[in-house]
């Protein structure tokens, strides 16, 4: 994108399915964020809640990481909603082919696009012909073996990455909203926290987002090839 760019091409920016993506999600949870924050009436202007809260919603959304507030002002301040857009931010992560962790805003596009596609061909006679395109750098058509690909990344994330933290730290006593919100930050990379990573925190749970954050970084695939490997070896194949 940036090469494309350099060069000229700044239609680029308006056509890549991944810009779009990410613009749409950012629109979509920052919405929440501003909702919930209003709805608490936490800072007295609009300015003051823009800068705070869409600094964090994006420090979130693109795996930065970088706080501007306490970590237990995310519970006893911005309240459940405003948690959930930040949330679901860094669940979904920034850019592919970037340092940043989470589902990816790629693969969220081209989910939309397979759903969109399937729609379409619903709706359609029997006899149409029914193609449909994804634009990233340059136009692709999209296929059952793309979307399976992005549907089963998304899924690993949720359930194995996301779910497993998430599970552990209500096992934990930690009530849902805050399990889940250090979970994703965890398992995304990102590194947001309502304050139960510390040092003191339990030994398994350290265990278990040490596990999130290793697989998250290498989006599954390397891990489950490592397993293979090691299954294949013991077996002596």
């Amino acid at each position: 994108l940036h090469y494309a760019v350099w060069r000229g091409d700044r239609r680029e920016i308006y056509r890549n399915l991944e810009i779009i993506s990410f613009s749409i999600t950012v629109a979509i949870t920052f919405t929440l964020v501003v909702i919930g924050l209003t709805q608490l009436n936490i800072y007295p202007d609009a300015m003051s809640l823009f800068r705070k809260g869409f600094y964090i919603l994006i420090s979130g959304h693109t795996g930065t990481g970088n706080q501007t507030i306490f970590a237990r002002q995310f519970v006893n301040n911005w309240g459940p909603l405003a948690m959930l857009g930040v949330t679901m931010a860094m669940a979904i992560g920034g850019s592919a082919c970037s340092t940043c962790g989470g589902i990816k805003g790629l693969r969220m596009g081209i989910l939309f696009k397979s759903l969109s596609y399937e729609l379409r061909r619903l709706i359609s006679p029997e006899s149409s012909v029914v193609v449909q395109k994804i634009h990233h750098i340059r136009d692709t058509i999209l296929d059952n073996r793309m979307a399976r690909a992005a549907m089963f990344i998304t899924i690993c994330f949720i359930f194995i990455n996301y779910g497993l933290g998430t599970i552990v730290g209500v096992l934990y006593g930690y009530p849902l909203s805050e399990a889940l919100f250090e979970a994703v930050s965890a398992g995304s990379t990102t590194g947001l926290s309502v304050g139960i990573t510390s040092s003191s925190m339990p030994t398994l749970l350290k265990v278990v987002y040490m596990f999130q954050m290793w697989v998250g970084r290498l989006e599954f695939m390397a891990v489950f090839a490592l397993f293979g490997f090691v299954f294949a070896a013991v077996r002596g194949e």
